[in-house]
């Protein structure tokens, strides 16, 4: 079953960097009080999907809550995603690891490699894989020395592609997925 049109509207947005920047969305809470079930029927993993969906909403602390009682593979990556929003590296590494090599990651490399080929300001390298703790070494990056600049702003956009591709993959059935 694909996404809703009302969830698929709201699939513009982008996290930001740093959890201090989040504008809190009001539709938030009437979203969730659908239930992850009703709002992604036929999902891989519906409360990881809402966990997604609150993050994206600026709801971290419903997202984190989520996140944290979800023991998926996927309950753990959001997780991680939060915390390194928090900014929070050290504990985004732990959940990194525990999340492990996700499906997603090759697909989320060649975006990556994509936009770092248009706009690369920090001379980043990808490796020949998609590597989650150099991805918070280039937030952290950007956050400290570049904040408001172009590193910020590619470091969003690989976050914004990374953001997309786990929803998707936890919003969707196997079956949904090109």
């Amino acid at each position: 079953m694909a996404l809703s049109a009302r969830i698929a509207a709201l699939l513009d947005k982008s996290i930001p960097l740093t959890r201090t920047a989040f504008t809190r969305n009001a539709e938030a809470r009437t979203i969730e009080e659908e239930g992850a079930d009703a709002l992604f029927p036929g999902a891989r993993d519906a409360q990881a999907a809402l966990s997604g969906l609150m993050l994206l909403l600026g709801e971290w602390e419903r997202s984190h809550e989520l996140s944290q009682d979800n023991p998926s593979r996927e309950g753990s990556y959001w997780h991680a995603i939060a915390h390194r929003i928090e900014p929070d590296s050290s504990n985004a590494g732990y959940w990194f690891r525990k999340v492990g090599v996700h499906p997603i990651f090759a697909e989320l490399e060649e975006q990556a490699r994509a936009i770092l080929t248009v706009s690369n300001p920090s001379g980043w390298r990808l490796k020949p894989a998609w590597d989650p703790l150099a991805f918070i070494a280039w937030c952290d990056e950007a956050r400290a020395r570049h904040p408001n600049g172009e590193a910020e702003r590619v470091a969003v956009a690989i976050q914004r592609a990374e953001w997309l591709l786990l929803f998707k993959w936890c919003a969707l059935s196997a079956n949904d997925l090109p």
